[in-house]
């Protein structure tokens, strides 16, 4: 995929956003992954973005989500990529203190505050990194909005 800037991207949201009501549908989001070769069923599109519509700002993370995948996907098919799968696991079941399989803002915060940084967020710090990345807005992180996270802040 070639990269395109803020402002073509809003561009694009702008014509996908057909009523003006400042929401992208998966419907249209659909037509446009189609368009560039990304085909996926209504029912993994919704499970992909955890929701029936995009604000610009989602528009823009779920843009670079799959950005980065495609990026990333020659590394991932190798071993490399079971690696990189692997540790990010294994660092999710460090943050998932109950091991309910969701990151919680509270187990955030405690597990920065036991690494014992010099400057460890507050927990208000902490509530706004899981928001962040919390693509289906349940107020925590699963595995997937982990890795998504981890993926696009280390680059």
């Amino acid at each position: 995929m070639s990269p395109l800037t803020p402002t073509d991207l809003q561009r694009i949201f702008e014509k996908l956003d057909r009523n003006g009501d400042g929401l992208v549908s998966l419907e249209e989001l659909k037509w446009l992954l189609d368009k560039i070769g990304h085909e996926f069923s209504p029912d993994e599109l919704e499970g992909l973005v955890g929701k029936k519509n995009l604000d610009l700002n989602e528009f823009l993370f779920f843009w670079e989500s799959i950005s980065k995948q495609n990026n990333n996907r020659g590394d991932e098919e190798g071993e490399d990529g079971a690696d990189v799968e692997s540790d990010l696991a294994k660092a999710f079941r460090v943050f998932d203190l109950d091991g309910d399989g969701f990151i919680t803002s509270p187990e955030l915060e405690c597990v920065l505050k036991r690494l014992h940084l010099r400057d460890c967020p507050s927990a208000k710090d902490c509530s706004a990194m899981i928001c962040a990345y919390d693509t289906n807005s349940d107020g925590r992180l699963d595995f997937q909005e982990f890795k998504n996270m981890m993926l696009l802040t280390s680059s």
